[in-house]
């Protein structure tokens, strides 16, 4: 066999997405030069799955499975994402929270081979040529993260690729994008982690983080090379610290297809499964007083979908904004607090609202104060303060409230404002619960926002959507809860069910982008047969 031959025959082998490992058959292996290089047996997918499987229950902690995992990805996309497909209430965890938490915080030990693009600020003249990679002609999607706020764990810097990489194998596992039309982007502007900068083991760019006018020209060379390189291309921005997430969704969201998960993919997903709750209640939304404990990107991206769908349900804006009480780290927000934060202002109270409370008197309004004041239904923590819902606040909460409707959505685990279990204990097992990291307890839902971004990622392509309105969210968030499931004991359907529910909220966001006149398709490809036929199965060519 001639040289060339044999280097291509390597190449078939250590590319992730041609390689098929014994799956090869005999006809191939002698059209390709594979002899030799493969052992004799010749298998199927299935006894792959079988045997990675046994690998991967063998490891001894979760991370290990993850790096695992990881690795199999870097070596056959197919065979991972069959393996990651076939068990998807196992493999969720490992490959996305809250495994992945650790993941980035570890990202410099387990790196081995490229996956994705790290555009580092000393490169900042070089992005057009990086991206202009033949390898990246397919792209459809994009999701990118600069590192500094990955999940409850704060500043992670290059170790936050593993955010993106996660999210994108959930793009193909939940909604059929092939591996090929993804690509994981990390901004690599430093890090003021100093733990991180420190370590010798670190793969990224060892500087303190790039702030200001300096920050905002990198981000906007970025984006005018991917407008160019890639049009139409959805861009899903993840993880970005607070003012930037917001900075960055309105001032790009008119040029590129774009959202921002942590924004409107978590608002989306509460907001929905939060409708899924009160269907079991049978209290409306426009009467339900929601305490919302963190008010930051995510927390924010929640109150204002709040009021919205309040709104849409038949309340004016001001009798909607009255039902929501906000409470970040300085107490309950308030009007006469200084230099508020821009997402913050429109859910600031009034201070005349709080005269004739009972309060401590101290310089702010703590949550367990509001809570014994408002008597909410409706709790909310996107705080990633752990244990924020303490004991006396819960029971409190239950004391005027029937069925209290409990969400501490805050990841990792470590992060979360309360263990489940110990809310329905201390609720005599009459709250309605939901969390971001899965438990593991009877009875309460994961509200994760794999139950959303996938779907409207995969209607926005279908529709050829050009920009993502938040009416389109908004259309995800009602149709998810709809999709409530009374079979079992969560609010959501059944994590096995994960890519029937991307197509149903893409086919909800498809005919919502043609109904606001930004879909560009024709209508025959909005039926939820033409996009599901466009999914892509984890199979063998």
């Amino acid at each position: 066999m001639s040289p060339t031959r044999h280097a291509a025959a390597r190449a078939l082998l250590s590319d992730p997405l041609t390689n098929k490992g014994t799956a090869f058959t005999a006809e191939e292996r002698d059209e390709f030069g594979l002899h030799g290089l493969l052992p004799p047996h010749v298998g199927t997918l299935d006894s792959q799955i079988e045997r990675r499987r046994k690998a991967l229950e063998e490891k001894e902690s979760d991370f290990q499975r993850y790096a695992f995992l990881r690795e199999l990805q870097d070596s056959n996309e197919v065979l991972f994402h069959a393996l990651v497909q076939s068990d998807l209430p196992r493999m969720l965890p490992l490959v996305y929270t809250p495994t992945v938490g650790e993941g980035c915080e570890r990202f410099s030990e387990i790196w081995r081979r490229p996956r994705g693009l790290f555009l580092s600020y000393p490169n900042k003249e070089r992005i057009s040529d990086i991206l202009a990679d033949p390898a990246y002609d397919r792209v459809k999607v994009i999701v990118v993260s600069d590192g500094e706020r990955i999940l409850g764990l704060g500043d992670q810097g290059a170790g936050g690729m593993g955010i993106p990489i996660g999210k994108l194998a959930l793009y193909t596992a939940c909604a059929g994008i092939h591996p090929s039309e993804v690509l994981p982007i990390l901004l690599d502007l430093g890090t003021d982690n100093h733990a991180r900068r420190e370590d010798p083991l670190y793969v990224g760019w060892r500087a303190p983080r790039v702030r200001g006018q300096e920050y905002d020209d990198f981000v906007e060379a970025f984006v005018s090379a991917v407008d160019d390189r890639f049009p139409g291309v959805l861009l899903q921005w993840e993880d970005f610290a607070g003012k930037n997430a917001y900075d960055l969704l309105v001032r790009y969201r008119g040029r590129l297809l774009s959202f921002n998960d942590d924004i409107q993919g978590t608002a989306a997903t509460a907001v929905g499964t939060l409708l899924a709750a009160i269907g079991r209640t049978g209290v409306p939304l426009t009467e339900q007083r929601v305490v919302l404990f963190g008010a930051g990107a995510a927390g924010s991206g929640v109150a204002e979908m709040l009021v919205q769908a309040m709104m849409a349900d038949g309340l004016d804006e001001k009798a909607a904004r009255a039902k929501i009480w906000a409470v970040d780290r300085d107490g309950l927000i308030l009007s006469d607090i200084p230099r508020l934060p821009q997402q913050q202002l429109k859910l600031a109270r009034d201070p005349a609202e709080i005269e004739g409370w009972n309060v401590s008197g101290q310089n702010m309004i703590s949550l367990q104060e509001v809570v014994a004041n408002v008597h909410p239904t409706v709790l909310i923590g996107t705080s990633g303060q752990k244990t924020a819902f303490d004991e006396r606040t819960i029971r409190t909460m239950a004391e005027k409230v029937e069925r209290p409707v409990v969400f501490p959505l805050s990841n990792p685990i470590s992060r979360a404002e309360a263990h489940p279990a110990d809310v329905l204990e201390w609720t005599g097992g009459r709250a309605i619960v939901g969390t971001g990291s899965p438990f593991g307890t009877p009875g309460v839902t994961q509200v994760n926002n794999v139950y959303i971004f996938p779907g409207v990622g995969l209607g926005a392509l279908a529709s050829g959507a050009t920009a993502i309105s938040d009416g389109m969210f908004m259309a995800a968030a009602r149709r998810l809860g709809e999709l409530s499931d009374d079979s079992h004991d969560g609010l959501l359907p059944a994590v096995t069910e994960l890519r029937q529910v991307a197509l149903e909220i893409a086919v909800a966001v498809a005919v919502q982008a043609q109904a606001e006149g930004l879909a560009t398709a024709e209508p025959a490809a909005l039926t939820r047969e033409s996009i599901a036929a466009s999914m892509w199965q984890a199979r063998y060519a």
